[in-house]
């Protein structure tokens, strides 16, 4: 064990010890564990502020200092289970959830044992263990969700290193803040994210599922070596002659609901996960609190660059909500029926891409253009039914775009630099040189046939034009040899003709290099001021000219 590379990336972030070649806590901490996991009578577990005391003793017999976390998260807790919730759920949280989750947090060293001795068997000559995937190391991991269920209590528990995350550039893990908010600054929206995630935690402690989930790190070569420069470049879009795929519009509904097996977009901040362990309470944070096992990503997947976006397959919906922001609300127990593929993995596939984040005009920039839809690109390319990969270990596995034509080497790194993008004969004639092993005996899912379903990313209050954006996923789904997009407006006004935009430019058998031309026509135009039309209105003045009659 002590020699496996990925163990030993991931064990500094992790509260477990080892020796000869074994996981475990230190005997305090087993200690503690085992009386809360024979409920209050024999750990004194029956509040609020008798769990963070719980916690706080666990962190010291663990040499890490509460001092690290939120000073309001002893208050949040004890706000939630001493007074926000009914005292017959307070009661069952104490007597059974609790323990429950001191009996997860007990097998988590040999669950992750198990793990280990099983990672490199997952799929014939890829690594898939639990590791640290840094910046620019691409690579897949794949948890059980009996794993992740017990990461997540750890969690919960506030038992995960913190003062070597940030210079790794990882998100939070620990629930300490998530409690905290609740406390500093009550709303109903935070009660009920947090009881999104205890309802999960109910739901495992009852009936601990089975499957799989899988997270991968996926990347565009960069341009030039260690620059933050994304290839492809602007030829390589004004040149494609590939047609534009299917493009359906839906007014309402929502992503997570669509029914067509599609590709799900996150709207991603870089740090995956955005501010679902703290305040946030928008589409990612959303997402991750109806399906938490998303947030175990977090905890190894530091944040994104410009060429980078994160996969993630087979993650389970526990719960249904209403509302957006300050009126989201837990709804009830949600039954996911998605079917499972061969390596039991839901066929739930999410993509994180975090859009570019800055004043609205410098969107119209060519250079934001070009960030934004290699950002996309990134994150929709179709993988094969198998991974491809170059047998050059950790940092060169490589997962190939169903596109053979266009040279694009869909993942790429070494670890001294970026591999180049010098233009695509140049990487044709890698793609024909890189030595390629299928996945033996595995039945992938139909990647083929898998469209994207998306919505008005990187608006709001990231400043993204509505119209624009929904253009550059178009362009970027069809560069990738998607089938459809499914696109939710969610009811903007802005998108209120995008489906005879639309229309009117498959009518025209437009290509991707037409849309992206016209693009950048009229991008530079706004740019000096030379119009104030929306994209749509400008590619067809009737548009506007309706819109003036209505």
């Amino acid at each position: 064990m002590e020699s496996r590379d990925d163990l030993n990336s991931i064990l500094p972030y992790l509260p477990l010890l080892i020796r000869s070649s074994s996981l475990y806590w230190p005997p305090r901490v087993v200690e503690a564990l085992k009386a809360m996991s024979e409920g209050p009578s024999h750990s004194r577990v029956d509040s609020g502020e008798v769990l963070w005391q719980a916690i706080s003793d666990m962190r010291q017999s663990l040499s890490l200092s509460a001092r690290l976390l939120s000073p309001s998260a002893p208050q949040g807790y004890a706000l939630l289970f001493d007074e926000l919730i009914h005292g017959r759920e307070s009661k069952r949280w104490f007597d059974e959830i609790i323990p429950a989750l001191a009996r997860l947090l007990l097998q988590l060293p040999s669950l992750l044992e198990m793990h280990f001795q099983k990672a490199d068997d997952v799929v014939s000559g890829v690594k898939t263990g639990l590791r640290l995937l840094a910046p620019q190391q691409a690579g897949v991991v794949f948890l059980s969700q009996e794993l992740i269920g017990a990461l997540l209590a750890c969690g919960f528990f506030c038992l995960f290193p913190v003062s070597n995350r940030g210079a790794k550039d990882l998100s939070v893990i620990n629930f300490d803040n998530l409690f905290a908010s609740l406390y500093e600054s009550y709303s109903e929206s935070h009660e009920s994210k947090i009881r999104c995630i205890m309802h999960y935690f109910e739901r495992v402690c009852s009936c601990m599922p089975t499957g799989t989930v899988s997270f991968e790190r996926k990347i565009l070569p960069a341009e030039y070596p260690n620059s933050s420069t994304t290839a492809p470049d602007a030829d390589f879009w004004s040149k494609s002659d590939i047609s534009l795929c299917a493009f359906k519009v839906h007014s309402s509904g929502l992503i997570e609901d669509q029914s067509d097996n599609a590709l799900e977009v996150d709207f991603a901040n870089k740090y995956l996960g955005g501010g679902s362990l703290n305040r946030g309470c928008v589409q990612e944070e959303i997402r991750f609190m109806i399906n938490p096992e998303l947030i175990a990503g977090m905890l190894f997947l530091p944040r994104m660059d410009d060429n980078e976006a994160i996969e993630i397959v087979g993650a389970e919906r526990f719960s249904c909500y209403t509302g957006y922001a300050s009126s989201f609300r837990f709804a009830g127990d949600y039954i996911d029926k998605k079917t499972v593929d061969a390596f039991k993995r839901r066929r739930t596939r999410i993509v994180a891409i975090d859009a570019l984040c800055a004043p609205k005009m410098r969107h119209f920039k060519d250079i934001c253009l070009l960030r934004e839809i290699n950002k996309a690109l990134c994150g929709f390319l179709i993988q094969r039914k198998s991974w491809q990969h170059q047998n050059k270990g950790d940092n060169e596995i490589q997962l190939a775009s169903n596109d053979e034509d266009s040279g694009l080497l869909h993942t790429e790194t070494s670890t001294s630099h970026g591999a180049a993008l010098d233009d695509a004969e140049t990487n044709r004639q890698k793609q024909a040189s890189n030595f390629v092993r299928d996945v033996e005996g595995s039945d992938c899912m139909d990647h083929e046939a898998v469209g994207v379903a998306t919505g008005n990313w990187g608006c709001g209050v990231f400043g993204g034009d509505p119209e624009l954006k929904a253009m550059i996923q178009w362009l970027a789904a069809s560069r990738a040899r998607r089938p459809f997009i499914s696109y939710y407006t969610f009811g903007a006004q802005a998108l209120e003709n995008l489906d005879q935009v639309t229309k009117w430019i498959l009518s025209h058998d437009w290509t991707v290099g037409d849309l992206w031309n016209m693009m950048l026509e009229y991008s530079a135009q706004r740019l000096y001021k030379q119009t104030h039309l929306g994209f749509f209105s400008w590619l067809l003045p009737s548009l506007c000219s309706n819109n003036e009659a209505i």
